[in-house]
């Protein structure tokens, strides 16, 4: 991949990646980091694939100015949790602690200790669910990461490894579930086909709702900065 940027106030950072299977240019903008990957065939040169880019300029910063404003967290904001609302209030005692209207944390680096609370409890929602999901399936998977991805809300690797985004803990339940179903079903079915999907529905339900809040909310998620930020 290469790197490059369109010229301007401020200037677009742009992902070049030749790639032997694209048959025409195309601009892709990620819904989660606004990061701009532009693509184009191997017989293409990289200053046709720019000019290219240059010519959709408007529609580049159209998309760009649409995205969420990052918002640092801090007390008195509110921060969604399980999709439900809760006002971030300095906790009286040492401990984190979630109510239904807020939750309170400790002052002093509460970002990190806001931060490494919610991935515990992402770890907890996303094994319990990814647990009774495998059993439904009569499969075991090999390990449960978490990470702060921004290309993608979960993955199985080939060898049963599975890997979510933990601010999955910041959507509806059923939008974590229903990942943890895409993501176990993958145990089974390591494409998209519609045996795959067939497996999803079998092991969530209908999954067209929470999969389109993805879509429409999933940016939303990564707005959040839990400064300095969380790893």
């Amino acid at each position: 991949m290469g790197r490059h940027s369109l010229p301007g106030h401020p200037p677009v950072a742009l992902t070049l990646r030749k790639s032997s299977r694209a048959r025409r240019i195309s601009l892709r903008i990620s819904q989660l980091d606004g990061r701009v990957t532009l693509t184009y065939p191997q017989g293409v040169p990289e200053s046709e694939a720019i000019g290219f880019a240059r010519t959709k300029e408007d529609w580049i910063r159209a998309h760009l100015r649409a995205r969420p404003e990052p918002a640092v967290v801090q007390f008195g904001q509110a921060l969604p949790i399980e999709g439900a609302p809760r006002r971030i209030v300095p906790a009286k005692g040492r401990r984190v602690a979630l109510e239904p209207d807020r939750i309170a944390v400790p002052e002093g680096a509460e970002g990190r200790r806001l931060a490494r609370f919610l991935k515990e409890l992402a770890r907890d929602r996303l094994t319990g669910a990814c647990d009774d999901y495998a059993a439904m399936l009569g499969r075991t998977y090999s390990s449960l990461t978490l990470r702060d991805t921004r290309s993608r809300w979960g993955s199985c690797s080939s060898a049963g490894g599975l890997m979510f985004s933990w601010r999955l803990i910041l959507a509806p339940p059923e939008v974590l579930h229903y990942v943890a179903a895409h993501e176990v079903a993958h145990l089974a079915e390591m494409n998209h086909s519609p045996a795959f999907w067939a497996q999803v529905e079998r092991l969530f339900g209908p999954y067209d709702a929470p999969r389109q809040w993805l879509r429409v909310n999933g940016a939303e998620l990564h707005r959040y900065r839990f400064d300095p930020g969380p790893g």
